[in-house]
């Protein structure tokens, strides 16, 4: 799947209204961007995203909470020093989706 695939650009729309203090999982974003198998093509198209100020890739997590797969900076460390910054909540090394998963309207 390409960077500008129709579907690619419903997951970068999606990722983008994360808001700041809040996360989104990859089979949340797979099911907002209309395809609820999809959890894999989002941890992809986050791979590659072309801009994480718009983008905000660090705020998409595993469906347990765990991070997983960042490429920027210094990997899991650099998001998860994001996530703190913006007020995402953690119980140990997971983030407390009860609290800091964002509920899309």
């Amino acid at each position: 799947m390409s960077a500008s695939s129709p579907f690619t650009q419903k997951i970068y729309a999606v990722a983008a209204r994360i808001p700041k203090g809040k996360v989104a999982t990859y089979g949340q974003v797979a099911r907002l961007a209309g395809n609820t198998n999809a959890a894999r093509a989002v941890g992809n198209a986050m791979k590659r995203n072309p801009d994480r100020r718009v983008v905000p890739c660090h705020r998409v997590v595993a469906s347990d909470g765990s991070l997983t797969g960042y490429s920027f900076g210094k990997g899991i460390a650099t998001k998860k020093n994001a996530l703190l910054k913006e007020g995402v909540i953690f119980i140990g090394i997971r983030v407390d989706l009860a609290r800091s998963q964002w509920r899309a309207a």
